[in-house]
This record gives structure tokens, C-alpha cells and sequence, in this order.
């Protein structure tokens, strides 16, 4: 594993802080278990801007602000060790894993075809769900004390999201092919 660069440490923490905005955004929409963010919209473009490394750990880094303490995340307590045990917090871990294979899947080309690129962001928003949604059924059912099937759980938290984060994959996308091939590309990238 190479040594992080100066430029890469700015990025990490330019797109940990835009994970930050992104959250604090739609903080009015509190009242939902599930709300409605803008954060998979930067997790898959970090991964696809900065790569799977620089861009999960951007995502990574934004979830342990939170954890510490620090109040970036949308819903109430907004940060602390106690958000572990937040239905949502599984999505925060999800939002690593988009960055992570966002990135895996592009290998550092930002000028992929839009096959690739579509396979990347679509991937990008599984890996959410896939993360997501198991963690806040196990955290509703057996911690909240909840008694939520699988189908409620889909109908209730799936169903309503899904086509804005297809929304959000196809918006990362585009900037990521447009930008992209304009930014000249992190120390790990061109090796």
C-alpha cells in the first residue's frame, strides 16, 4: 500500500466534508427512519473520481467523525458511539462499500464506457442496500424490539428510495465522465 500523498489527503477530506454538506442538507427531513440523502451521491462519486482506495477511505473517514462524536449524521443523535445502534448505520457502512467497488469496477479509468460506468454505479447503489438493509432489519427487530418482516422492511424502506438513488448513480456518472477526464488522476491510479 503506497503512502498518501498530500493531494490524495486533500481529496479524502474534500469529499469527507462534502459527505459532511451532504448530510446536513436534508437534516430537516429528520422525522423518517430512512431519510432521504444526498450521500450515496458522493460515495459513488469519490469512488469514482478518487478510486476504490481514496474514495472509500473519504466515506470511511466521514462515518468515524460521526462515530467520535463529531454531529454530521442527518438523523438524531447526529454522531457518538450510540449511532452504531442506529437503524441507519449500516447504510453508513454501505456507503464505504459503493465507494469501495465504485472504484474496483472503474480501476481508475474515468473515461470508461458507459456500460462500465453504468455497472459501476449501479454496483455502487447495491452495495448500499445490500449493506443497508440487513443491518437496520437486524437493529429494528432485534434491538428497537420492532417486528418488521422482510416485505414490510422492502416496502417500507426499499421501495420509496431506490429510484432516487438510480437518479443519484446516473447524476455521479455523468460528472464522473465529465470531470474526470479533466482532473489528472491520484498517485494510486497511475501505477
Amino acid at each position: 500500500m503506497s503512502k498518501l500523498t498530500p493531494r490524495d489527503m486533500v481529496l479524502v477530506a474534500l469529499f469527507a466534508a462534502l459527505a459532511v454538506v451532504a448530510a446536513l442538507l436534508f437534516r430537516f427531513l429528520g422525522g423518517m427512519i430512512v431519510p432521504f440523502s444526498l450521500i450515496p451521491f458522493v460515495a459513488l462519486l469519490a469512488g469514482g473520481l478518487l478510486g476504490a482506495r481514496l474514495g472509500a477511505m473519504s466515506m470511511a473517514i466521514y462515518t468515524l467523525m460521526g462515530v467520535l462524536g463529531v454531529p454530521v449524521f442527518e438523523k438524531p443523535p447526529f454522531g457518538g458511539p450510540a449511532y452504531v445502534l442506529s437503524p441507519t448505520f449500516g447504510f453508513l457502512l454501505g456507503f464505504i462499500s459503493a465507494a469501495l467497488i465504485t472504484g474496483l469496477i472503474l480501476r481508475g479509468r474515468r473515461d470508461a464506457g458507459p456500460v462500465r460506468l453504468s455497472l459501476a454505479m449501479l454496483a455502487g447503489v447495491a452495495m448500499i442496500w445490500v449493506v443497508g438493509l440487513p443491518y437496520l432489519y437486524v437493529i429494528l427487530n432485534y434491538y428497537l424490539g420492532k417486528s418488521l418482516g422482510l416485505s414490510e422492511i422492502m416496502m417500507l424502506f426499499f421501495v420509496p428510495f431506490i429510484g432516487f438513488d438510480f437518479l443519484k448513480a446516473l447524476a455521479a456518472g455523468v460528472l464522473v465522465r465529465m470531470v474526470g477526464a479533466r482532473l489528472p488522476m491520484p498517485q494510486e491510479q497511475r501505477n
